[in-house]
């Protein structure tokens, strides 16, 4: 066998070969004269050969690549300029439509204030008082036997109104109704009894009608005395946020927490309103022996 030849060898005779490939390619294009051994004359000498019919193809080498004539060149389809272009469209068409949904919105909530305001103003719960001044008043009243607050603590403006209140219907407790009323604070243990006339006071604290029982979702109104008929609300207004107030309803018992305190005028009867939460509000005379003004407290369910 012979010897194998080497890399470097077939190397040199590529390139050997390629030289005379292009050498062959100029003489035929007229790039180099054509060597002769006979004289030619010098003027025609220096005249370019005439062209073969292909430029480029030569059959003394198979594979030289064969080349057109002419050159199209198509542009690279560029996916990623195009990708970045989509989703800049897509950002630009979010913002528009967040600023669009926006506007809508904005436009939608006024359009809906004057609705929900006069929504508000009909779905506001009428209570079932119709009292004019608050309970728990020290003085009985001038009519014998009479249901209506003491004249002297009404204010004229109101007068005639109270005078045109209908005769409220006889109270029948219900089983849910509230029984008892301890509040360890201020060592108050006495029955609740239903009404907040001045007959109903003289028995213990009153259960306003109309108001929640307890564990129920409103506002359960009780008045008391501060100073006559057993001073039972006397140190009411030493209460504090977080003294626990025990509403009974038979053997079942509730646990208030106060919440608040305040002291109101008489005629501030929007303190006894129904409300979303269940609440119990307290209600007595103030100051001591002046009862001038109520004082409220009020505790939330627990």
């Amino acid at each position: 066998m012979g010897k194998e030849p080497r890399i470097e060898d077939l190397e040199r005779a590529l390139a050997l070969k390629r030289r005379e490939i292009r050498l062959k390619r100029w003489i035929r294009e007229g790039r180099l004269p054509v060597e002769s051994s006979s004289p030619v004359p010098t003027s025609e000498a220096v005249k370019p050969q005439p062209l073969p019919p292909d430029l480029v193809y030569h059959p003394e080498v198979e594979w030289e690549e064969r080349r057109p004539w002419i050159r199209i060149r198509f542009p690279r389809f560029a996916w990623s300029a195009w990708r970045d272009r989509l989703l800049l469209a897509v950002e630009i068409a979010a913002v528009v439509g967040a600023v669009v949904l926006l506007l809508l919105s904005w436009q939608t909530i006024r359009g809906l204030q004057p609705e929900a305001a006069a929504a508000r103003a009909t779905s506001t719960p009428t209570p079932l008082i119709q009292a004019v001044v608050l309970p728990g008043g020290h003085r009985p009243p001038t009519v014998p036997g009479g249901p209506a607050p003491n004249p002297d603590e009404i204010p004229e403006h109101l007068r005639a109104l109270v005078a045109a209140l209908p005769t409220p219907a006889p109270i029948t407790p219900s089983p849910r109704s509230p029984t008892r009323i301890v509040i360890p604070a201020i060592g108050v243990d006495a029955p609740v009894v239903p009404g907040t006339d001045w007959e109903a006071l003289k028995k213990g604290v009153g259960h306003h009608p109309g108001t929640a029982n307890p564990g129920e979702r409103g506002n359960m109104v009780l008045a008391a005395h501060n100073d006559i008929y057993g001073e039972i609300f006397r140190d009411l207004e030493k209460l504090r946020p977080g003294d626990e107030i025990w509403v009974y309803a038979g053997s079942r018992a509730y646990r208030y927490v106060v919440i608040q305190k305040q002291i109101v005028l008489p005629t501030q009867v929007e303190v006894m309103a129904p409300t979303r939460d269940p609440v119990v509000t307290l209600i007595t005379c103030y100051p001591y022996l002046v009862n001038t003004h109520r004082l409220v407290v009020v505790g939330e369910l627990r």
